[in-house]
C-alpha cells in the first residue's frame, strides 16, 4: 500500500512537470496549480487515502507527500517567472512617442484670494484668527450691538437654526470673542465663511468674508485710513485710488465704506462701476463703545477699528470674473485659468 501511495505521487509529479512545460502564459500555469495542489487537486485527493494506511507507514508516505508537494510549488514558481520574463521581453519602448502630461491641481480662486489677503495684513502685524460658523445669537448679534428689535438685523437675511442659534451673517462674532480672551493691543484678521439667505448673478448663500480688528491705546481714523490704503495698493495696485464714503454699521462709529478706482475700465465708467468709475469693496468704522461693554474694555483707555470684506467680490475685480456663481460650479475649463 505505502509502495502504490509513492509511485503515484511520483507519477503525478511527472504529469504536472510536463503540463507546466506546455504552459504558455501565466494564467494556464494558475490553472496547472489549481488541478494539482489545490484542495481538490489530485495531490490532495491522494493525500487523502493515507488515512487508510498502517500507522508505521504513514510517516514515509507523509515525507514523499511534502517532498512531491514543494517541488511542485517550485515548478509552478519558476515557470511563471520564465513566461513573465519573456512576456516583457517581448514588449518594446517607442522613445517618440510623447509622454503622458500629468494633471496638476490648482489652488481654487477663493482660496488664493484668502491666503493672498491674510498674507498682506499678517505682514502688517495681525494674527489670523477663526471661528464657529454655527454661531450664537449673541455673538452674531447682540454684542454687536444688534438689539433684538433692530432694524439692522433685516439687511443680514439671517438662516435660523434656532431662536439663538444662527449660521454666522459674518465674521464679526469673532470681534467679541477675541476680545473676551485678549487684552489690548488686539490686531486680528478673521477669515471664514458666512450665510445669508441671498442668491443671485453677484450673491451666494455661502460667501466668505475677512473681519479685521485693530484695538489699543490711540487708534483713530487715521489709522484705519492708513491701513486700509496700504491694503488696498498691495492687493490691487499701488496707484489703484481709494476713497472712503460716510456709511452705518451698528458696530462702528463713525462708519465708512471704501471705494476703490474701478479696475475695469481706471476710472473712466463702465457697465461694471455703474459709469461712476468707483466699485465698492468694504465696510469699516471706529468700534463702537458699547461693544466695549460686553468685554470689559474701557473705551476711556483705549480706542480700535474694524473692517470687513467680502472675498468672492474682491476676487471677482482682481481675476476680471462676471459671475459669482463660477466660483461653486467646480466647471473645470474656469479652475484652470488658475
Amino acid at each position: 500500500m505505502p509502495e502504490r501511495i509513492k509511485a503515484q505521487l511520483t507519477e503525478l509529479a511527472h504529469e504536472a512537470g510536463e503540463d507546466l512545460a506546455q504552459a504558455q502564459d501565466s494564467s494556464e500555469v494558475e490553472a496547472i496549480r489549481v488541478k494539482y495542489l489545490g484542495k481538490k487537486g489530485k495531490v490532495s485527493l491522494l493525500l487523502r487515502q493515507m488515512g487508510g494506511l498502517p500507522a508505521e507507514a504513514r510517516p514515509e508516505a507523509g515525507q514523499v507527500a511534502n517532498r512531491v508537494k514543494k517541488e511542485l510549488a517550485a515548478a509552478v514558481k519558476n515557470r511563471t517567472k520564465t513566461l513573465a520574463a519573456g512576456e516583457t521581453k517581448g514588449l518594446s519602448l517607442d522613445l517618440t512617442l510623447p509622454g503622458r502630461r500629468r494633471r496638476r491641481g490648482r489652488r481654487h480662486p477663493v482660496s488664493r484670494t484668502i491666503d493672498e489677503i491674510c498674507a498682506i495684513f499678517t505682514r502688517m502685524g495681525f494674527d489670523v484668527v477663526e471661528g464657529p460658523e454655527i454661531e450664537l445669537d449673541y455673538y452674531n448679534f447682540e454684542a454687536l450691538n444688534f438689539p433684538k428689535d433692530h432694524p439692522a438685523r433685516d439687511m443680514q437675511d439671517t438662516l435660523y437654526i434656532s431662536d439663538s442659534v444662527v449660521l454666522r451673517t459674518h465674521t464679526s462674532p469673532m470681534q467679541v470673542r477675541t476680545m473676551e480672551k485678549r487684552r489690548p493691543p488686539v490686531w486680528v484678521v478673521v477669515p471664514g465663511k458666512t450665510f445669508r439667505r441671498d442668491s443671485d448673478v453677484t450673491h451666494t448663500p455661502m460667501f466668505h468674508q475677512v473681519e479685521g480688528l485693530v484695538v489699543d491705546r490711540g487708534i483713530t481714523f487715521g489709522d484705519l485710513k492708513g491701513v486700509l490704503i496700504s491694503f488696498v495698493h498691495q492687493f490691487f495696485s499701488p496707484d489703484t485710488p481709494v476713497r472712503f464714503r460716510p456709511s452705518f454699521f451698528p458696530f462702528t462709529e463713525p462708519s465708512a465704506e471704501v471705494d476703490i478706482g474701478c479696475v475695469i475700465c481706471r476710472g473712466k465708467g463702465c457697465r461694471v462701476c455703474g459709469h461712476t468709475g468707483w466699485l465698492e469693496i468694504l465696510g469699516s468704522g471706529m468700534v463702537d463703545p458699547a461693544v466695549y461693554s460686553y468685554v470689559d474694555y474701557d473705551p476711556e483707555k483705549i480706542s480700535g477699528f474694524a473692517f470687513g470684506l467680502g472675498i468672492e467680490r474682491v476676487a471677482m475685480l482682481k481675476y476680471g470674473i462676471d459671475d459669482t456663481r463660477l466660483f461653486f460650479d467646480n466647471d473645470l475649463r474656469f479652475l484652470r485659468q488658475f
